[in-house]
């Protein structure tokens, strides 16, 4: 498959992921306004930029799917939802598992998630980098505009996921966490160069990230104890807009 290579967006990825935690004025409560307006950006592009593509994509399916009924003539969207659902599914668990290993090791303090609950949490986020990582890829085949906005929206999405599992699960992500993160992020860019996935996958993929960026995106801004800056959040979306719209 003959395919331009350019690597800077992949890189760049890696990077957030291998420093973005290290940037500790980040961290801490009140949230940053840096990763709320971060957040904002990522969600931006999603209705904005992604979204409209499934929707070209839903044509394509109902072209060329034979058992896209009526009742699934909206199928694309439902992928987004059931990708919303199974990261609200996972982070509800992750949270119900600290609270039951708190209170069966008497630790009140403790807000480091359990071995356990680690490897469940990183392994969904590893699929969903390999995801992303294969997206990436496919947009290297549409104008270079299109990647950028892409690798800078992910970019910041993976800042926002990075300084949540931090809090879940701090030097077991830094030391363990980030590295698989990225392994997999590579492999599903790397998937691209040996393996050419049909049209109608990559548009149900596109669908499922979508739903879980929305969802890990809020997820990270509406806990009450995060004190988060609404106005930042906004002004990260709506000048995101701007830009996406006069493009």
């Amino acid at each position: 498959m003959e395919h331009p290579i350019s690597v800077w967006p992949i890189l760049f990825l890696v990077l957030i992921h291998f420093y973005g935690n290290r940037l500790r004025f980040l961290a801490g409560v009140p949230r940053s306004i840096w990763l709320s307006g971060a957040g904002g950006v990522s969600v931006a592009y999603v209705f904005l930029h992604l979204f409209p593509e499934l929707q070209e994509g839903q044509e394509h399916l109902q072209e060329n799917t034979w058992w896209a009924t009526r009742f699934l003539e909206h199928h694309v969207y439902l992928v987004s939802l059931f990708g919303l659902a199974v990261f609200y599914g996972l982070e509800r668990s992750v949270v119900s598992m600290k609270r039951v290993q708190v209170a069966k090791d008497n630790k009140e303090d403790s807000k480091i998630a359990p071995t356990g609950i680690f490897w469940v949490h990183i392994g969904s986020f590893a699929i969903y980098n390999a995801l992303i990582g294969y997206i990436l890829f496919q947009r290297e085949e549409g104008p270079v505009h299109e990647m950028i906005l892409f690798s800078i929206a992910m970019a910041l999405h993976f800042l926002v996921n990075d300084f949540g599992l931090m809090e879940h699960h701090r030097e077991t992500y830094r030391k363990y966490g980030r590295w698989i993160l990225v392994l997999f992020l590579v492999l599903g860019w790397g998937v691209g160069f040996v393996k050419e996935v049909p049209q109608t996958v990559v548009i149900v993929l596109m669908a499922f990230v979508g739903g879980g960026v929305i969802m890990n995106v809020l997820k990270e801004e509406l806990p009450e104890e995060r004190e988060s800056r609404y106005w930042a959040f906004a002004l990260g979306a709506g000048l995101y807009a701007i830009l996406l719209l006069s493009l």
